[in-house]
Parts: structure tokens; sequence; C-alpha cells
């Protein structure tokens, strides 16, 4: 790659919205706002301001949370609801503020940035069609190189374009919120000036544009694992665990499973601080021994594979009975085609953003990966691709986004690295590296609602952070 493009990757990886799991929802994951996993593997009681309740939270280029938006809860018990209720809104429009401009400092930052390499490219442009008039009097092999570089910054420039756009946005969302702001200012010293509910309209209005925004950066490519957090050191070398990614954000169920087979017991604990402490609320008995440890909790109920066979189980958690259960077409089960490591692994359940998956081999597709979504209630094969990656070659691999990701291998040097996407179906080899601090993964999954990768690493329960890289996308986009 050349200089001008080195630095605009940059610009672009500052630029893209970045999902920072450990600093935005470790702390909600770990129990309602109230403990916090440190890298000591502790936990640290924290007692949130009563009455004050987490929105949503920004990050500066490297992923440090700085800025948190809170607003008071209501209360309309107050001798004075009216006033306390405007000083709310006022609370809330001030805090969501802060947010839009640390956003805005940093939009505004790399704008001048993007206009300045825009400049230089419609300069180098100029250039080039000025060189090109006159190519035979240059040498031929210094007009070729140059016309590579121009033709390695055109796809650029829509990116650019892009960019302009989103940073039109986030002025015209400052704007709003300073003007609002100005408002309720005003009327506090004149309360009946204006009409309560409509102000109240006005920033449950703004407040969900706002998280609109956010959510349009739920999906995203992957560009770096970081960590691991060790949670805790229990069961065998081998085994799962797993919170539901559709849960609310009260709930924050662990579920537990030791062992690749020979085993049906299911332990639940309450929350992580709950699983770090041993306080068990609950065991499940599943009619069937599962294979593996490419399990998945999804909406309230499990996803497992039954011992020796291709058959996929929906067990429910609440009834306590079996949903659903299919046999996945031609898969190969019983260590015909597992992950590196063996364990009966050779069906792999997990879910994304998107839906259900199961990842596994099949003859037909030569003991090559085959993807296929599933129906989350009657387990149908929705659509399946096939891939070119030996599954037996692969150490383990988890979907984001509608992507699947393949690491090399489950010992020391396991990197990410292959990745298929399902959404244009083509892959590409990759190169993300990661922390094996146990020398042995026999279970990697991501969560969407955490944005992280829970891990069974030789006997260690631990979480891996994930980047991704997002692009902002307006209403006006295809």
């Amino acid at each position: 790659m050349s200089p001008p493009l080195l630095k605009l990757g940059a610009v672009l990886s500052t630029v893209a919205m970045i999902s920072n799991w450990m600093s935005q929802t470790l702390p909600s994951l770990v129990g309602l706002n109230t403990t916090r996993i440190t890298t000591s593997d502790t936990l640290t009681q924290i007692s949130p301001k009563e009455g004050w309740q987490v929105y949503s939270s920004a990050q500066d280029p490297d992923g440090r949370c700085i800025c948190t938006v809170v607003a008071p809860e209501q209360n309309l018990c107050s001798r004075d609801a009216k006033s306390r209720q405007l000083r709310q809104l006022l609370e809330k429009v001030q805090n969501m503020s802060q947010s839009i401009e640390v956003l805005n400092l940093r939009t505004q930052r790399d704008f001048q940035y993007v206009l300045k390499m825009e400049t230089q490219m419609k300069g180098l442009k100029a250039k080039f069609r000025q060189i090109e008039d006159d190519r035979k009097t240059l040498m031929t092999k210094h007009f070729q190189e140059l016309k590579e570089k121009m033709d390695e910054l055109l796809p650029l420039i829509p990116v650019l374009e892009q960019y302009k756009t989103d940073a039109k946005l986030i002025t015209q969302f400052k704007e709003e919120i300073r003007n609002l702001s100005t408002v309720l200012t005003g009327i506090q010293e004149e309360i009946g000036a204006y009409d309560y509910e409509e102000l109240h309209q006005r920033v449950i209005s703004l407040e969900t544009r706002l998280r609109d925004c956010m959510k349009k950066l739920t999906c995203g490519k992957l560009m770096k694992i970081t960590g691991p957090i060790t949670v805790k050191i229990s069961g065998t070398r081998f085994g799962a665990w797993m919170t539901d990614p559709l849960a609310s954000e009260k709930n924050n169920r662990v579920w537990y499973m030791d062992s690749y087979t020979n085993n049906k017991v299911v332990r639940e604990y309450k929350s992580i601080a709950d699983f770090v402490s041993g306080a068990e609320s609950r065991t499940y008995s599943l009619p069937f021994k599962w294979a593996g440890t490419n399990h998945v909790v999804y909406n309230g109920s499990l996803y497992f594979n039954k011992y020796q066979s291709n058959i996929v189980i929906k067990y429910s958690f609440d009834t306590g009975r079996v949903l659903a259960q299919r046999s996945l077409e031609y898969a190969g089960f019983h260590n015909v085609y597992p992950y590196t490591w063996g364990g009966f692994s050779d069906i792999d359940l997990m879910a994304d953003e998107i839906g259900l998956w199961a990842v596994y081999a099949t003859n037909q597709n030569a003991g090559n990966i085959v993807i296929s979504q599933l129906n989350q209630d009657t387990l149908e094969v929705l659509k399946s691709w096939s891939t070119g990656y030996p599954k037996r070659s692969a150490g383990e691999s988890f979907m984001i986004c509608g992507t699947l990701y393949v690491t090399n291998s489950h010992l020391t040097g396991a990197k990410v690295y292959y990745s298929y996407s399902t959404k244009t179906s083509t892959y590409e080899y990759t190169d993300i590296p990661f922390h094996n601090q146990y020398f042995h993964i026999s279970m990697l999954d991501y969560n969407a609602r955490d944005r992280a990768l829970y891990a069974w690493n030789n006997g260690h329960q631990v979480l891996f952070n994930v980047t991704l890289f997002h692009v902002i996308k307006t209403e006006d986009d295809t």
C-alpha cells in the first residue's frame, strides 16, 4: 500500500465508529452496573448514584470511555413536579450534548484531514492527466507506476463523499441539541410559557434519533481481538459457557456446560458475579447427552448437537422440554469432521446479529466447511453456503454480522486466518492475532449483545474484546 493510502487508512480507522465492549458493555454485563470484572481476575463492588441510569457512552480512537450519558429518572412525587421534570429534560439534553460534542470534535478533526486528502487526490488526478498528455516524453516505467498509484486512490473518493455526509449529519444533531437546550434554559424561570408535553416529545424524538444512529453500529468487520479477561478457572480442559444475546439488559444469566461428552447437566447462574462466586441458581438435566462444546443459548433456548448424531436439539429453559429437533443433512458427526482439537466438535452452533447458524462439513463438500442459516423455531435450514476451507484444519470459528471467521489453530499462535461473507458469498485470508493465554481453546463464540468473544481455554473461562470497523450510513443509502 502506498503512503497516501496508509495515512487515509489511519483516518478511516478513527472516522469509523469502533465498538469497544470492555469499556461500554462489561459493567452492565457483570451485574446491572453494580460489579465490574478487572484484569486481575477480581470483582470490585461499585455503587452508582441512586436514581440515575446509564444510556450510552462514547469512546476515543483508542477505545477509552471518555463520556457517559446519564439522565435522572422522573419522580412525579415532587411538590413541584413540572419544575423538576423540566430540570430533568434540561439535564438529559445537556448530557446528550456532551456525547454529541465528543463525536463532533473527533469528526471535525478528521474531516479537515479528509478535505486535505481530497484536495491532494484531485491535484494528483490533474497532474496525472497532464503527464498522460505528454507521456511520450516520459519513461514508460515511471508513467505506469504513477498510473497504478492513481488507480489505488480512485476507489477512496466515494468513501470521502460518504464521510462528508456523516460530518454534516453530526453537525445537524449538534445544532438541534443546542437550540433545544437554549429553549429549556429560558423557560426554567417562566414555567408555563411553553407546553411541557411538546418539549418532552421533542426531547424523546431527539433521543430516539440519536439511539437509531448508534444502532447503525451493530454490524461491522472484525479488525482486532484484545484480551483475554480471565473470569474464572473451573471444570475440565473442555467445556462451554455463555449468555443469551437476545436477553434484556437486566437479564445476565450465565449457563455452564462442562466437558464435551458424557454429560447432560447444565448449570445456571443469575449473573457473572454469581458465576465467579459459584452461587448456582438452578440446574437442568437435558433429555440427551451433548456432543462437543459448540452450543449456544439464543432467545431463552439452548441449541446443542445430540451425542453420536447430526441432530440439532432446541431445548427450552422455561418449560424444560425439547421444542424442536432436526437432522443436518449430510453433516459429519462423532469426530468425522471436528476442529483440530477433536472432541466431537463436528457441528458448531452459533448466533450473531443476523440469527442462528450451524457450521459443519460434509462429504459432498469434500470435508470443507458448510455454513447454514437456521430457523430458530423449526431448525429448518434456510440457506447454505459451501466454503473451500477444510474443517479439520480449523481451530475454531465464530460468526459476526453474517461473516464466518475461522482460526488456524487451537494452540499457541492462533489467529483469525480466514473469513467468509454470506452476504457476498466471497472469502478472504486474514491475519488477526489474539492472545491464547492458556494454550488450548476448545470453545470460541461471539455474543452480539456483549460485543465479545466467550472462550473456554484449558479450564479457564475468558472473554475477548472485539474491535469492529463501522461506517455510518444515512437514510439515503441503499
